[in-house]
């Protein structure tokens, strides 16, 4: 995705663009107790942070030095999305929402910030109203969104992770970008494929005379 706007700069917030990981548990977090057990206790290092649409097809990507944080988030958000998102779902959204809100009120105004079922069970300190199950159980529509979607994409980076690590950088951005834009085609083929299929094994509707009623 191309680049829309540049990431907006935020004097009066003093930690803005400090790392996640380097805070503690009440500071940075809240009282996320799976932030705190996967980031702060563990110190995870960097990686690739992809965007993925409900179907497991990459938006885009980026390298990161150290763990995932939520600016990386944001950042990716605020300056590749013309439009805001109607719908994140993200593993800490818990606290992502806040951290958007404050920086972008308007822009984030009418986003929801949802935790996927996947990892949903671990927020054992978090308020229920961040959970995308939470809604889906009175609205159906929700629960048709493949909400794992993200973690189905981010196991196929696994096929790559060990290749990845002996490169340099440069090599390293080419690669990943060239075996997921590979990805997206082959998921593209199969829906593509699975939407023919449906087509052409509908049932057909039985015939009714002109006088028959229903």
């Amino acid at each position: 995705m191309p680049q829309v706007r540049r990431r907006p700069q935020y004097p009066n917030l003093k930690h803005d663009t400090a790392m996640d990981s380097a805070g503690s548990r009440n500071t940075k977090r809240g009282n996320c107790s799976k932030y705190y057990s996967q980031y702060s206790e563990q110190r995870l290092t960097g990686g690739i942070m992809c965007a993925w649409c409900p179907h497991s097809i990459c938006y885009g990507f980026h390298c990161i030095p150290k763990g995932e944080g939520r600016n990386d988030v944001f950042s990716a958000i605020i300056t590749r999305w013309k439009d805001p998102p109607k719908r994140v779902i993200y593993d800490f959204a818990c606290a992502l929402a806040p951290y958007c809100l404050t920086r972008g009120p308007v822009f984030f105004l009418d986003t929801e910030f949802r935790i996927d079922s996947f990892h949903a069970k671990d927020h054992t300190k978090c308020a229920p109203a961040t959970f995308l199950s939470t809604y889906s159980a009175v609205n159906p529509a929700l629960s048709t969104i493949n909400s794992s979607a993200g973690e189905c994409g981010n196991s196929g980076l696994k096929r790559i992770r060990k290749s990845v690590s002996y490169m340099t950088q440069d090599r390293a951005v080419i690669y990943i970008h060239v075996y997921l834009a590979l990805w997206n085609r082959l998921r593209v083929f199969i829906r593509v494929w699975h939407c023919s299929l449906s087509e052409k094994f509908k049932p057909a509707r039985s015939p009714t005379s002109p006088n028959s009623r229903v």
